[in-house]
């Protein structure tokens, strides 16, 4: 018997040996006509995907440990996407695996070459490009001049010619919705009125818009803007986001490209299709009779395809660098974004608000999604490892359908114009984007998809609207450990539809990702941002900092680290790291949880977040910080107070319930008879100013009229201990506005004429005393060490200093009680909520 074990065990590892994985071998200087050996290998991926899908339709004995498809060195040109089908799955033990050599690069780009000083005079050219600028012909492909956005010099993203230079825009002077019509401000030495082909980007909000210019009508020092359909009708008719006039914060920021007159620096370059010629001022550091210039020509790179049915499953694409797609749709249907990049095919406000789920909501919109250079539909099990995202038009990578399972991981996203990770629906194009999305068949939610270990960095480059990481409607997935840097919205929005129904999505998860350098372009803005209900999801042990001061917001202090939108339900909010609580909190739905956030978080939860130690080197591929500069937010006190009917205070278990959905703690919420006060943050008030409706109070005031404030280190000279109480009492000033302002006076110079009172604060160990005004009424807070009394600690304000008793009887005279205060009664004090 031990003779027959050996046998077997011997027959088996020998079965083990021979079901090895088949090996087929792709080389730039290869052949199709080759077997696709190492020796003899084959020159393109169609032609190696081909040959893997023959084996495994021939069940092929090889094939058993799997297929590796392995690709040489260099750079292989794309003139059609690579096209995976269900037919090319792999299965978990025999999975098709598509591997780079050091430096693989799948390229839907051309290379333009021929670069010449042009022999003539150009027409339109500014002086100061002249025997500045280079020509070459316009490349053919397939059969037509090569139509591009985008141009990259030496692996440097060239500049299409506008009219500012740099950073700089201008400022539009009106829009006309009836006449869909822009005007703008003309400047010198550019004759707008006989341009062609001309495009006006727009920033509104959070996203911009890109509008083809129709006719230019010059109306003494302005021109009138008119523009091509579809775009001119939807940016005309749709409510959100538009454009935005304001004499306090400025009209929406413009620049105009494509044109002739507009190159005027180096790093700019014009493609003329009417005389087939290109463009471009080299920077210094380019010698055009030797540099790679590269426009790209194919939206496309890869297309993994299933079916409902058939899905595609158990593909891994190792080690290769994707780049140089297009995207051509601005450019022929104009590009006007509702949000995350997401195009609007239709849109408009209704002339009588609400739909049937939201009976307030005046909106209606539909939109397609941009394309991407890879996109994966109906497929599991496929992987991203160790790849390269480089040099796209739009977005990166789209897992747009029905994927399950998927890894995407250990990647760099880098000079993209739109979203480096696009994942889930974003409503399909028949379907009105507010409306929930919940199919009856379930494999159409992209589901238990992994994002992880990715750097992202200068991404959204050119739509401005455009995320790090979106998700859709999406279940199970999984966002971890990521490093963001450099977007010009924000960094993660994960969730769509503004709704609190549920809906497709839930169990979903943001861990330990980093995102820093953001909100280069636009605001009402986060690091992290979300939208409707996703029940068992998760927003964990994150870090975000340092968001750009955008120079054209439309609101400037519109800006969030954390951000739970429309809809927003079922989070857990917890342990993420940040400078301070700038969060928002806006028209959330129930059962949101938000525990220990900003920056008191531990030093170990921060210093795990982004990339882990494995992958850490990518960020040797970061890309510059701008020069702007960095927010800092300022978190100053203020008190809510709200007035109810008697039968309406709420319980304190509703009020220990909204604290926990609402980023406050049960501590902050004091009440007295019919009233409740919240001591809290400025940066809280914008969250509060909506979510505080919700409770029905018949009247909501802010005390944000700090007049008065007493403050240990500054009034006593020594450090304030660690943990406070705080007692809040409230009274109204008389009626008479002369004593009123005697009364404010004698604050104003209380520390200078009357020190003795702040020296008695000091000796009751009082760590800060504040008092806020509304109207008459007035907002006085004590805080003293945590765990004492304030009958034990105010006496020794009196010991020997008999100017407090004085300073107390002037007082006096100026005060009355609130509405509700028994006579004589003149103080009244808040109690915390138990």
């Amino acid at each position: 018997m031990k003779q027959i074990r050996v046998i077997i065990l011997i027959i088996c590892s020998l079965l083990c040996l021979k079901a090895g994985a088949a090996d087929i071998y792709v080389a730039v200087n290869g052949s199709d006509n080759n077997p696709g050996s190492k020796e003899k290998p084959l020159a393109t991926l169609h032609s190696a995907i081909r040959k893997a899908r023959e084996l495994r339709r021939l069940q092929d004995e090889s094939i058993k440990g799997g297929i590796k498809i392995h690709v040489g060195k260099g750079v292989y040109q794309l003139h059609e996407p690579l096209v995976l089908r269900p037919e090319d799955s792999g299965t978990k033990d025999s999975p098709t695996e598509i591997i780079g050599a050091d430096r693989v690069v799948l390229s839907g780009g051309v290379q333009i070459g021929g670069w010449k000083k042009p022999a003539h005079a150009i027409q339109g050219l500014p002086k100061e490009a002249i025997g500045k600028v280079w020509v070459t012909d316009v490349p053919n492909f397939d059969g037509s001049d090569l139509q591009f956005r985008q141009l990259w010099v030496n692996g440097n993203k060239a500049t299409r010619a506008k009219n500012y230079n740099g950073a700089l825009m201008g400022r539009i002077l009106s829009w006309d919705n009836q006449k869909q019509t822009c005007r703008i401000p003309l400047q010198k030495n550019i004759d707008l009125a006989h341009i062609k082909g001309m495009e006006m980007l727009i920033h509104q909000w959070w996203a911009i818009a890109n509008l083809r210019v129709k006719s230019v009508k010059v109306v003494g020092q302005s021109a009138e803007l008119s523009f091509m359909q579809p775009e001119s009708r939807i940016q005309s008719e749709h409510p959100w986001p538009a454009p935005w006039i304001s004499d306090k914060t400025g009209n929406s920021a413009f620049y105009l490209t494509n044109a002739i007159q507009f190159l005027n620096e180096p790093g700019e370059w014009f493609e003329d299709l009417i005389n087939h010629k290109l463009y471009y001022w080299p920077r210094a550091s380019e010698n055009m009779l030797h540099a790679e210039v590269i426009a790209p020509a194919i939206e496309n790179l890869v297309k993994i395809e299933g079916t409902i049915d058939q899905p595609i499953s158990f593909i891994a694409f190792r080690n290769i660098s994707f780049e140089h797609s297009t995207w051509l749709r601005p450019s022929k249907q104009g590009h006007v974004p509702h949000q995350a990049g997401m195009y609007m095919l239709d849109a408009y406000k209704l002339d009588k608000a609400g739909t049937p789920d939201k009976a307030s909501l005046e909106n209606q919109a539909w939109v397609g999604r941009p394309a991407s250079a890879i996109e994966v539909s109906y497929a599991s099990q496929t992987t991203f490892e160790n790849c390269r995202f480089l040099h796209l038009a739009s977005t990166g990578l789209d897992l747009k359908k029905g994927t399950s399972d998927n890894v995407v991981k250990g990647n760099l996203f880098k000079d993209i114009g739109g979203a480096a990770v696009l994942t889930g629906t974003f409503s399909d194009e028949a379907t009105e984007v507010h409306l929930p999305y919940n199919p009856s068949d379930k494999r159409e939610i992209c589901t238990n998809d992994r994002i992880e270990n990715n750097f992202i960095t200068d991404v959204t480059n050119e739509d401005w609207g455009a995320v790090g990481i979106g998700a859709g409607y999406v279940q199970g997935i999984r966002i971890l450990h990521n490093e963001i840097s450099d977007v010009a919205y924000s960094g993660i929005s994960m969730g769509w539809g503004w709704t609190k129904s549920k809906n497709a999505m839930k169990n979903n998860t943001i861990n330990g990702n980093k995102i820093h350098h953001y909100g280069k372009h636009m605001y009402d803005v986060a690091g992290i941002y979300t939208l409707s209900a996703q029940p068992a999801s998760f927003i964990t042990e994150n870090v975000v900092d340092s968001i750009y001061k955008a120079p054209f917001a439309h609101l400037p202090e519109h800006w969030f680290y954390l951000y739970t939108d429309e809809g927003s339900s079922y989070f857990t909010i917890k342990n993420n790291w940040t400078p301070s609580q700038k969060y928002l909190q806006n028209a959330n739905g129930p059962d949101n949880l938000w525990e220990n956030n900003g920056p008191g978080v531990a030093d170990s939860i921060k210093l795990k977040a982004g990339l882990t130690p494995a992958y850490r080197y990518l960020l040797q591929e970061k890309a510059p910080h701008s020069q702007r500069g960095i927010n800092q937010a300022e978190d100053k006190s203020v008190v809510f107070e709200l007035v109810f009917d008697d039968k309406n205070l709420p319980g304190d278990k509703v009020l220990e319930k909204f604290a926990e959905e609402n980023n406050l703690l049960p501590g902050d919420i004091y009440k007295w008879n019919n009233r409740l006060v919240f001591y809290t943050s400025t940066l809280k008030v914008e969250s509060l100013q909506q979510t505080l409706k919700r409770l029905n109070a018949k009247e909501i005031k802010l005390y944000d009229d700090l007049f008065y404030d007493f403050t240990r280190a500054k009034n006593c000279g020594d450090k304030p201990v660690a943990v406070w109480d705080n007692i809040i009492l409230s009274a109204s000033l008389v009626k008479d506005e002369k004593m009123q302002h005697e009364y404010l006076e004698y604050h104003k110079t209380q520390f200078e004429r009357w020190p003795e009172i702040s020296r008695g604060f000091c000796n009751a160990e009082f760590q800060r005393l504040v008092i806020f005004k509304k109207d008459r009424q007035l907002m006085l807070i004590i805080s003293i060490p945590k765990g004492k009394k304030l009958d034990d600690l105010n006496p020794k304000t009196m010991e020997n200093n008999p100017r407090v008793d004085e300073w107390n009887a002037i007082m006096k005279k100026y005060q009355e009680g609130i509405e509700g205060t028994k006579p004589g009664e003149v103080w009244v004090f808040f109690k915390p909520i138990e």
